[in-house]
């Protein structure tokens, strides 16, 4: 039988998510394989099967990814309508953000509401970027969006599935509270840019998850009904068209940084969702001579990651873009991991490059401000899977991250660590 092509249907007991609750043996049905973007899909639904079997380990991990899940049901939803001040240009629909180290250097006055003229504060963050702007709502919009699919997935229970589409619907789909699909104006300046380029990175780092989230949905959620499906289909195909076409698109897929390889990897990941196979297939191909060669060194370090007084954070930031698009040209008959550069350069030379400093037996050796070593947790697995021996024995070896190492239920990595900017 081809993998999904009939529903399998078998017994779940809820006691087993919830330690020492007593619950009755409800019927389950194991979802069709979900046509994910970044997760392999039929290895979610192999992972499904092994928890209705019984796995005690992906039973400790479902509770907590439950938990998680649980606290997301008595919040948002979230839209871009509900700032104190609308983007530059005045359509209370359009995406705002604002740069985070930017402060304004005069008192607030009624002809100089913002308190113009912004100067640069480096590494102090305005709160203004929290409080006046869509950042923190959106990032909430996707992380619950993703959690609660994922939970529906694995339990079946229709409460986080009615939850994340109820999510999903107010910032993307109802026409009183949806986002325009183009980031015109994230990571402006008051005063100075009404939006910039590199605040694709607001979407880009994260917003793959969205994606999977929908690919999870769409293999049966209760209350996500084709019109939904249609809606979002049709924005993120907008979307796609705006990354690829915009100023502000082109400009972000030029960079030489870790904002190029996540441009690489949004812009694959939407062209894959959409069925534009060739432009994602193309993408990834290219990122091994655009990316991987002039981004990697020869010893596995990244030189333009290791400038920032960050080094760690976006050393690691960086690879969670690297292995997402891996995972995606896995899709495409495409193995970016065994990509060579002419120095030797390659994914697994990256990621074995943090190694000592994963596994506590050396000090990250570059500027960090605050060191986490659980950053690199998520990489390191996603190389160990891709058959890196060095980064498969270290495993046993990684920090677990707050809340609990979730890679056996949703093996994409996240930037475990994130901090805004």
């Amino acid at each position: 039988m081809r993998a999904g092509s009939r529903l399998c249907v078998v017994l779940v007991s809820l006691a087993a998510f919830t330690a020492g609750t007593s619950a009755p043996v409800v019927a389950q049905t194991t979802p069709r394989v979900p046509h994910t973007a970044v997760l392999d899909g039929a290895r979610l639904q192999q992972t499904k099967m092994r928890l209705d079997r019984g796995d005690p380990q992906l039973r400790r991990a479902v509770a907590v990814l439950t938990a998680r899940a649980d606290k997301w049901l008595d919040q948002g939803p979230w839209t871009v309508v509900d700032k104190p001040r609308p983007a530059p240009g005045g359509d209370v629909h359009d995406y705002l953000s604002q740069a985070p180290y930017w402060w304004p250097s005069q008192p607030p006055t009624s002809d100089n509401p913002w308190g113009c003229p912004y100067v640069q504060r480096d590494g102090e963050r305005n709160p203004e970027v929290d409080s006046g702007t869509d950042r923190q709502d959106v990032e909430k919009t996707f992380d619950s969006a993703y959690g609660l699919s994922l939970t529906w997935y694995y339990t079946g229970e229709k409460r986080y599935a009615e939850k994340a589409g109820q999510v999903l619907r107010t910032w993307f789909l109802d026409p009183a509270t949806r986002m325009n699909p183009n980031l015109n104006h994230a990571q402006f300046i008051p005063c100075k840019y009404d939006g910039r380029a590199i605040g694709i990175i607001d979407f880009s780092q994260s917003y793959t998850s969205v994606v999977d989230a929908l690919a999870l949905l769409a293999t049966g959620a209760p209350g996500w009904t084709r019109t939904d499906r249609t809606g979002m289909a049709r924005w993120n195909t907008d979307f796609l068209d705006w990354l690829k076409n915009s100023d502000f698109g082109k400009q972000e897929g030029a960079a030489t940084n870790n904002h190029g390889t996540f441009y690489d990897m949004q812009l694959a990941a939407l062209a894959y969702a959409t069925g534009d196979k060739d432009l994602a297939r193309r993408t990834v191909l290219d990122a091994r001579t655009k990316r991987i060669a002039p981004q990697i060194a020869a010893d596995g370090s990244q030189p333009q990651e290791l400038t920032r007084t960050r080094s760690w954070h976006y050393s690691t930031f960086d690879l969670v873009a690297y292995t997402r698009l891996a995972a995606i040209g896995r899709h495409l008959g495409v193995n970016l991991w065994a990509y060579q550069g002419p120095d030797g350069q390659s994914l697994f030379k990256a990621v074995d490059y943090l190694l000592p400093a994963a596994t506590g037996a050396a000090a990250w050796p570059h500027p960090e401000l605050e060191f986490h070593r659980y950053a690199a947790t998520d990489v390191v697995h996603a190389a160990a899977d891709a058959g890196d021996a060095r980064a498969r024995r270290a495993v046993p070896l990684l920090e677990e991250p707050p809340g609990g190492d979730l890679w056996a239920l949703r093996p994409a990595a996240e930037q475990l660590d994130s901090i805004a900017g």
